[in-house]
């Protein structure tokens, strides 16, 4: 091992597959890949001549900012009411559903006819969904940047473009951008300065002398999308669409989630090839036989052309949005499974062996230098920043893949240097009660987007005194988790000053049993100064004192405040080295919540 330039080797040194390989090599040996381990599934090569391919309906994304009204724009196109349904007001989630040509519009122009549906995905706009709008652009053909003409320019609406922008740079295709101006039909609409504000951030639409069509559209009204449609035909015919309907299907995850009565499924963009139902597909780490496949109504189907989203049963476990799908035979995506989860952890195993080379090599170190390692460990010990951060531990549950995605995303930065977020685990599906015994453990709690648990689910957490919050509007579910993290924050303390006096003159009075007390003569010179508060001395910028009044005195009568300019006597609860000039206050102290910056 040393002569082939293995250095720092002992005899517990853990070798890695490429070391293995090369000594095997060095000792005269032939060592053999395991083919069957090595077996994964492809996508298939693209043909270089695409014009011998069949045209294919062109995947439109519709994106934007919140509440720009993306939603309400489908709706009129297929009719149907979602927005009204969405929690919020605001799409959580990726929608995806074909319509057929001819159904959107009145128009009959040769553009529309030579197209016979399109599919369209609806993005969420909120900020948390960024991973959703990134996998919506690359799955798309045209991005449709919705902007409120009422509204403007915002940062989901920079975003968008941006993706539009990567895409296009990074060569993975030709991605399309038209920009839909909405809510023409508002009374403060004004597309001049939108359009402007467009042109600034460097979208060159096609009235400047661009290449980005824009067409002014309503939504509500339904003004405007005759000419969106046409303009996205011409558009999707001018991009000449095309893909292979023969050999092995291929797609990509847009969502999954569990559904009762169904188990794990998935919705699917089909981009190549046909998907039957009965087919074997890979997707990550898991595979599925196709039980039941439906469109986006509902209907079950039996086969999906390029261009086509499906729902898809028959998943032995849950993929995750943006997986790769590919159709393979049963022993091939038994296989390619098996050898992808194997894979990593494998990878996992050999960050843990680096890791474990390393702490020896510091072993062997610390060894021969055995003070030095023990005031390494001392110090590592006693400064270690996580001895003192406090943590809300979460299971994070969600109705689909990519809402855990976006959740975990946007809470698990929520913190500061004192108490975090620490995700403990994050699925889709409903809380369990196997989900409340890993809580109780850990002692954390449920957080829910979008699931309800059942009554059953909900009485065991109250028994184990694990909680469960559930919410289907995702910035309540920020704002949730913020305000417990800043509940483990330690409490702000304040001190209030309700009244400030001056020794001025020291003499002593007769007590009980003929005991001496100290008392300081005082005028107080601020505010209130009461028997009852708290109270401290001040000598110059330093504090010689920190308690309460024994006693407070007017012309030899007890009483239970002085008020400002008036004099009294003061003695104190085992304190009796005041001084002329010291300084008397009396404070409250005011515990508010930690505040996370």
């Amino acid at each position: 091992m040393e002569n082939n330039g293995m250095a720092n080797v002992n005899s517990n040194y853990m070798l890695s597959s490429d070391d293995a390989y090369l000594l095997a090599i060095e000792f005269n040996r032939n060592p053999i890949v395991d083919e069957e381990a090595a077996f994964d599934l492809y996508p298939s090569p693209s043909l270089a001549d695409k014009s011998l391919l069949p045209p294919r309906p062109p995947v439109i994304t519709i994106m934007g900012h919140v509440d720009h009204g993306k939603t309400t724009l489908l709706d009129t196109l297929r009719s149907a009411s979602v927005a009204s349904g969405e929690a919020g007001g605001i799409t959580q989630h990726i929608g995806a559903f074909s319509v057929p040509v001819n159904s959107l519009v009145i128009s009959n122009g040769p553009s529309v006819d030579t197209l016979g549906s399109i599919t369209f995905l609806d993005t969420p706009g909120h900020a948390a969904f960024t991973a959703m709008r990134s996998r919506g652009a690359h799955s798309t053909d045209i991005i449709v940047l919705v902007v409120a003409a009422d509204d403007g320019v915002m940062p989901q609406t920079r975003e968008v473009i941006a993706l539009a922008k990567q895409s296009e740079l990074s060569g993975e295709g030709n991605i399309g951008l038209v920009v839909a101006l909405n809510k023409m039909d508002k009374p403060g609409a004004d597309p001049v300065v939108i359009k402007h504000a467009l042109l600034a951030e460097g979208v060159e639409l096609e009235e400047f002398g661009g290449d980005v069509p824009c067409v002014e559209v309503s939504g509500l009204t339904g003004m405007g999308l005759d000419k969106l449609v046409e303009t996205l035909a011409t558009l999707a015919e001018i991009k000449e669409l095309r893909a292979r309907v023969d050999g092995a299907a291929e797609g990509i995850v847009l969502e999954s989630r569990v559904d009762k009565g169904r188990g794990a499924v998935a919705t699917i963009l089909v981009t190549n090839g046909t998907l039957s139902s009965g087919s074997h597909v890979v997707a990550g780490t898991t595979w599925a036989r196709i039980r039941q496949m439906t469109d986006s109504t509902g209907n079950p189907v039996c086969s999906a052309l390029p261009g086509t989203p499906v729902t898809v049963s028959g998943w032995k476990e849950l993929p995750l949005a943006g997986d790769e799908v590919l159709e393979g035979k049963e022993h091939e995506v038994k296989t390619a499974t098996r050898n992808r989860k194997r894979n990593l952890e494998m990878k996992a195993l050999q960050a843990d062996v680096e890791c474990i080379n390393e702490k020896r090599a510091e072993a062997r170190e610390g060894a021969t230098s055995t003070k030095a390692g023990l005031l390494h460990a001392v110090s590592c010990s006693s400064t270690s920043p996580q001895s003192s951060v406090k943590e809300l531990r979460l299971i994070v549950k969600a109705d689909v893949s990519g809402s855990v995605e976006a959740i975990v995303g946007s809470i698990e930065g929520i913190g500061n240097d004192l108490a975090k977020v620490r995700i403990i685990q994050a699925n889709a599906g409903e809380p369990t009660a196997a989900d409340v015994d890993v809580a109780k453990a850990v002692d954390g709690m449920i957080l829910g987007f979008s699931v309800q648990p059942n009554n059953k689910v909900l009485s065991y957490a109250s028994s184990q005194g694990v909680l469960i919050q559930c919410n289907s509007i995702i910035y309540r579910i920020i704002d949730l988790v913020r305000s417990k993290v800043q509940e483990l924050l330690p409490p702000i303390v304040e001190y209030r000053v309700l009244g400030e006096a001056l020794v001025q003159q020291l003499f002593q009075i007769h007590g009980k049993q003929k005991s001496i007390i100290s008392v300081a003569g005082c005028r107080v010179t601020n505010g209130i100064i009461e028997k009852h508060k708290k109270i401290r001395i001040i000598r110059g910028e330093r504090e010689v004192y920190n308690g309460s009044l024994d006693t407070l005195k007017q012309l030899k009568k007890d009483i239970t405040e002085v008020r400002k300019g008036s004099e009294c006597g003061m003695s104190f609860t085992n304190f009796a080295g005041f001084k002329d000039g010291d300084r008397i206050q009396t404070y409250d102290v005011i515990e508010k919540p930690g505040r996370l910056v």
